[in-house]
């Protein structure tokens, strides 16, 4: 089994450019933590939620619920973080209903600055730190974060808020949250992105934004949907030639050269992100499906593994 790096920290944030497939690698990487006879728990934040529905079961909305053994969901929301928070804080329901649930209050709490973020941070941490009969309440936490800038807004929410807030239960809430995210032996955050120009650029911006707005730095990037190369320069000329050919020949030539097209074209983009990061790079591949849901994921957390024989980290 290929070692994936990283993968034994207690929380791993899942982030980058949208529609790069973040949901789909943090469920990829939950399928490899349950394979190891790990209990994980996956945390979308604020989201239509498709780490549930990946695996073939319902959301599962802002209560913890298990998809399929071994690995449970959430979507984690502000108004159910902040009342999960204040029930913890007041301790008694029908104070927190009294104070929380006054109208004016909310309103209040609404427009403080960062603390939707804050608590749903929070929410999460917490999961991460939890113990039942005297061992984690989970092995493994993943956070299917936000896009680009707002994963980098709501982490350092915590860090912003120690230079906000007086001392008081907000303030220790804020700080231990800072530690445990910049703690790199419980913490490790990882880039998706795919072989394409506007998403690797994101990917480097966003390895500069964590490093120097939040105090992260990242563990590794995923490229999704590598494309294979099926041929070599000589061959993709001859393609190019083939093209004005009569059907069926020009038009398998004209497919075949579109591929190979967008294999060159993802390689350059590989070749600058490996430039431009000096991290462990994984390329899973592009599959050919109608379809995409437990299967597909399956076949990713499989060359996630290296159980097709390969490993996926580039040396």
């Amino acid at each position: 089994m290929a070692s994936v790096p990283h993968l034994d920290r207690r929380l791993v944030i899942v982030t980058g450019k949208g529609g790069t497939g973040k949901s789909t690698m943090a469920t990829a990487l939950a399928l490899l933590a349950a394979r190891r006879g790990q209990r994980v728990l996956v945390a979308e934040v604020n989201a239509t939620e498709r780490v549930a529905p990946l695996l073939g079961a319902p959301p599962a909305g802002p209560e913890i619920r298990e998809a399929r053994p071994g690995i449970f969901t959430v979507d984690v929301t502000p108004p159910a973080s902040l009342r999960e928070y204040g029930l913890h804080v007041v301790k008694l329901r029908a104070v927190y209903d009294a104070v929380f649930e006054n109208r004016l209050v909310r309103h209040f709490l609404r427009v403080v600055p960062g603390l939707g973020e804050l608590v749903m941070l929070g929410k999460i941490l917490h999961e991460v730190r939890a113990e039942e009969r005297g061992r984690p309440r989970w092995d493994q936490v993943i956070v299917d974060a936000p896009a680009t800038g707002h994963a980098v807004q709501l982490l350092r929410v915590p860090g912003a808020m120690l230079g906000m807030v007086p001392p008081g239960p907000l303030r220790n809430d804020a700080q231990w949250m800072q530690a445990m995210l910049l703690d790199p032996a419980r913490t490790a955050a990882l880039l998706v992105t795919l072989p394409e120009e506007m998403p690797v650029t994101e990917a480097i911006e966003l390895d500069q934004q964590l490093r120097e707005r939040v105090g992260i730095i990242p563990a590794a990037v995923l490229v999704n949907a590598m494309p294979q190369r099926r041929f070599t320069a000589a061959q993709s000329a001859r393609l190019g030639a083939l093209a004005a050919a009569p059907p069926p020949v020009g038009a398998a030539a004209r497919a075949a050269r579109l591929q190979a097209v967008r294999s060159e074209h993802a390689e350059r983009e590989l070749s600058r992100l490996r430039s431009a990061l000096r991290l462990p790079i994984a390329c899973l591949p592009l599959l050919a499906t109608t379809g995409w849901g437990t299967a597909e994921v399956e076949r990713l957390a499989d060359t996630l593994a290296g159980e097709d024989g390969a490993s996926p980290w580039l040396a």
